[in-house]
C-alpha cells in the first residue's frame, strides 16, 4: 500500500481535499478518519500546538493519503469538509468534542462521545484527568431532529399540524433491539421514519486518553474491549500497527497463527451478528443454529488462551504462546459444526417469504453513499464495492491464500446478511489452507528490546532480569514520528493512528473504529422506511458499543 503525507495551510485544506477526491489521478473518495493532535508536551518543536489530520483512501488503486493542517487558533478553527465527505460529519464532531477545534460551517458541531454537559476537551494535554464531572442532564435532541425533518422537506408548519400525526419516538438507549447502549430518536408519520438522529457515547471509557499513560504492551487488554465479539482481531490489528512502525517482521509461524485466529474470530463475530439479527425479525430457530456453535467454539478459545472472551493473547513481536498439541483436530471439529449450523440456517432463509419481505429492498444504501459515509468491511461490500484489505493491501501472506470477496448488488438488509454468511465460508477456506501450510518454528522474534526474556533467564542471570524490568517499566520504545496502520476486522477497516515521542508510551493513539462511521450513516438507511425496519437494519450493520464509543 502506497502512503503519502501532505502538509497544507488551512486556507488550502478545502481545495486539497477536493482535489484528492475529484481528480482522477488520485480518486480518494473514501474519508477514513479525522483526528486532532495536541503537541503541547511533544519534545520536538512544532509550528503550532494543534494539528488536524484527514486520512483519505483511493480504494481502487490502494493509495492512502494523510492531509495535515495546523490550527493556529482552535476557537477560529479551520474549514469543514462535510460538503465533500459525509463521514466528516461525525469525524469533525469528535475532534471538536475531544480537542475543542472548531470547523467553519459544520452543520451539526456538538458533543458526540462525551456528555453534552461535559466541560473541557479531554484529549488536550492540559486537561486534568483527575477532574471529576457529574453530568446527569438529558438532551432532548429536539433541535437536531427538527433540523433533519427540515432537510427531508417537512415544513415547520406541517410538524405542528395535528393531521400529519408526526410523533417523536426514542428507541433506546436501554432497549434490547439496540444491541447495546445507543439512543435512536425518530420522527414518525404513522410507522414511517421521517427523520432520525442518533446519540452515542454511552460506553465511552476514554480508551485514547488512558492509552497515553500506558506502555504499548499494557494497551493490548484494552483492545480486547473494542469489538468484544472478535476480541483477538483487535489485539492483532493493534500489535500489527506497532510492529509496522518498528520495522519488525514476525516469524512465519506467528503470521499463520494470526491468520487462523483472525479468520476464526471473523466467523464467530458474523455468527453473533446474524443470530441476533434473525431474532430481531422473529427467527429464533436460526439463532440457536448459529449461537450454539459459537458458544461451543469458545471452548477451543478457552483451551488455547485461558479465557473465553477477552484473551489478550497477542504480543508485540509474536504471540503469547504456541498452539497446544492436537489443536488441528479440535479446530476442524468446530469448523465442521459451524458449517453445518450455517448451512441449516441458510436453508431457513433462502426461500423464506417473511425474511425476504423484511429484508429485500429495505434500508438500501448505494455504493456512492456508503463510500461517502466512510463505510468499510461487509457493510460496504454489500453495497457493491469490492474493497477488502486482505486482497487490496495484503498482510501475513494473505496473497497466497485462495479465497473470494463476496459483493452485494443492492446494499439492502438482505445483502448485508448474505454477505456475512458467505464471508464465513470464505474464512473457513482460509483457515483450512493455513492449517495445512503452517510452518514449524518459534511464535515470537528474538529481540531483547521487544520481547520479554524466558523466565529461566530472568531467574538465573542478571542480564535477563534487567531486560525484564526494563521492558516492564519502560515499555517497548518506538521511534519518534507519526503513522497509521490498518487491518481488515470483522466490521471493516480497524485503524490505529499513532504519534510517538520516542518513549515506551504512545504520545497519541487514535482508534479508527469501523462501527463509528457506519453508525454515522444509519439515518441515511432508515429514513423513509418503517420503524420495524430500523430495528432489523441496526442488527444488519452489527454495531458493537465497545468499538463505537471506545
Amino acid at each position: 500500500m502506497e502512503s503519502v503525507v501532505i502538509n497544507v495551510q488551512p486556507d488550502k485544506l478545502e481545495s486539497t481535499l477536493a482535489g484528492l477526491k475529484n481528480d482522477p489521478a488520485f480518486n480518494c473518495g473514501l474519508l477514513l478518519d479525522v483526528t486532532g493532535i495536541d503537541y503541547k508536551d511533544y519534545p520536538e518543536t512544532t509550528d503550532t500546538r494543534f494539528y488536524v489530520v484527514y486520512t483519505v483512501r483511493n480504494w481502487q488503486d490502494n493509495l492512502l493519503v494523510q492531509v495535515r493542517t495546523p490550527v493556529v487558533d482552535p476557537e477560529k478553527g479551520i474549514p469543514t469538509a462535510t460538503h465533500l465527505f459525509d463521514s466528516a460529519l461525525w469525524g469533525e464532531r469528535e475532534v471538536w468534542d475531544q480537542y475543542g477545534i472548531n470547523f467553519h460551517n459544520h452543520p451539526d458541531l456538538r458533543r458526540i462521545l462525551n456528555h453534552y454537559q461535559f466541560e473541557g476537551h479531554p484529549l488536550r494535554k492540559d486537561y486534568d484527568i483527575r477532574k471529576g464531572q457529574v453530568c446527569i442532564g438529558n438532551d432532548s435532541l429536539e433541535k437536531e431532529i427538527r433540523a433533519r425533518l427540515a432537510i427531508n422537506g417537512v415544513a415547520e408548519s406541517t410538524m405542528k399540524d395535528i393531521n400529519t400525526e408526526i410523533m417523536f419516538l426514542n428507541l433506546g438507549p436501554s432497549h434490547p433491539a439496540t444491541h447495546g447502549a445507543i439512543r435512536i430518536l425518530t420522527a414518525l408519520d404513522g410507522e414511517t421514519i421521517m427523520a432520525n438522529v442518533n446519540e452515542i457515547g454511552y460506553l465511552h471509557r476514554g480508551f485514547e486518553k488512558t492509552s497515553e499513560n500506558l506502555t504499548y504492551n499494557q494497551i493490548i487488554p484494552l483492545t480486547d474491549r473494542l469489538n468484544y465479539c472478535s476480541s483477538m482481531m483487535n489485539n492483532i490489528a493493534y500489535v500489527k500497527a506497532v510492529e509496522s512502525w518498528l520495522g519488525v517482521e514476525i516469524t512465519e509461524r506467528a503470521q499463520f497463527m494470526r491468520v487462523v485466529l483472525s479468520e476464526f474470530y471473523r466467523v464467530l463475530d458474523h455468527l453473533v451478528c446474524i443470530a441476533a439479527n434473525m431474532v430481531d425479525m422473529g427467527g429464533l430457530t436460526n439463532y440457536w443454529y448459529l449461537y450454539n456453535e459459537k458458544e461451543a467454539a469458545y471452548d477451543f478459545i478457552s483451551r488455547l488462551t485461558g479465557a473465553r472472551l477477552t484473551s489478550s493473547f497477542t504480543r508485540i513481536g509474536g504471540m503469547y504462546r504456541d498452539f497446544y498439541e492436537g489443536w488441528e483436530s479440535d479446530l476442524e471439529l468446530h469448523l465442521r459444526d459451524i458449517e453445518k449450523g450455517i448451512g441449516d440456517s441458510i436453508k431457513l432463509v433462502l426461500k423464506n417469504r417473511i425474511v425476504h419481505d423484511r429484508t429485500k429492498d429495505v434500508c438500501v444504501l448505494s455504493a456512492e453513499d456508503a463510500l461517502s459515509f466512510g463505510f468499510t468491511g461487509p457493510t460496504l461490500r454489500a453495497s457493491g464495492v469490492p474493497f477488502d484489505l486482505r486482497k487490496d493491501a495484503p498482510y501475513y501472506n494473505y496473497e497466497s491464500f485462495d479465497f473470494d470477496v463476496p459483493v452485494g448488488s443492492k446494499g439492502d438488509i438482505y445483502d448485508r446478511i448474505m454477505i456475512r454468511f458467505e464471508e464465513m465460508f470464505q474464512s473457513i477456506r482460509i483457515i483450512r489452507q493455513a492449517m495445512k501450510s503452517i510452518p514449524d518454528g518459534s511464535v515470537f522474534i528474538e529481540d531483547s528490546q521487544i520481547v520479554l526474556p524466558p523466565k529461566a533467564d530472568v531467574y538465573n542471570n542478571i542480564e535477563g532480569l534487567a531486560n525484564h524490568f526494563k521492558l516492564i517499566f519502560e515499555g517497548v520504545k518506538t521511534p519518534a514520528g507519526e503513522w497509521y496502520d490498518s487491518f481488515e476486522a470483522a466490521n471493516g477497516e480497524l485503524g490505529f493512528h499513532f504519534v510517538s515521542d520516542g518513549s515506551g508510551r504512545p504520545y497519541k493513539l487514535k482508534v479508527r473504529p469501523p462501527c463509528f462511521y457506519i453508525m454515522g450513516g444509519f439515518h441515511k438507511m432508515v429514513e423513509g422506511n418503517m420503524i420495524a425496519d430500523a430495528v432489523i437494519n441496526l442488527g444488519s450493520i452489527n454495531i458493537i458499543g465497545g468499538e463505537l464509543d471506545r
